[in-house]
């Protein structure tokens, strides 16, 4: 399998590691913070900051902490956040594949690469 082209995601601790492997099989390059021991010992701030040192957008729920950290690095090149909702995409087992339809909805987009720096994920047409 060649490399992945596109954008780089890391899913938040709230994230099945499945909804990433599941991702990765597709050919996108996605990490989940509950596969990785390093970084689920990283805080909000320190991910976001190994985030944007690494080329990969943070998908998370936690706009409330993740927004101002986007803001403040305002002017410093990152790939920035791609915010979801457990209301659109209830975290269950039944519902890991309407959120790798819309990630996967995403990362396919022509301009996933220039999006603005906060994003948000909708449901792809078709999903109920």
């Amino acid at each position: 399998m060649s490399p992945p082209v596109g954008p780089a995601l890391v899913l938040d601790e709230m994230f099945s590691p499945v909804i990433a492997q599941q991702l990765r099989d597709k050919g996108h390059d996605v990490l989940a913070v509950a596969a990785d021991t390093m970084l689920r010992a990283l805080d909000d701030a320190e991910l976001y900051e190994w985030a944007r040192s690494s080329g990969r957008r943070v998908v998370t729920e936690n706009a409330k902490d993740f927004r101002p950290l986007l803001w403040r690095e305002e002017g410093r090149a990152g790939p920035g956040i791609l915010l979801t909702s457990s209301r659109t995409f209830p975290r269950s087992r039944r519902s890991v594949g309407h959120l790798v339809a819309a990630l996967e909805s995403w990362l396919c987009r022509p301009d996933a690469l220039s999006r603005p720096p906060e994003d948000r994920l909708v449901k792809p047409r078709g999903l109920p």
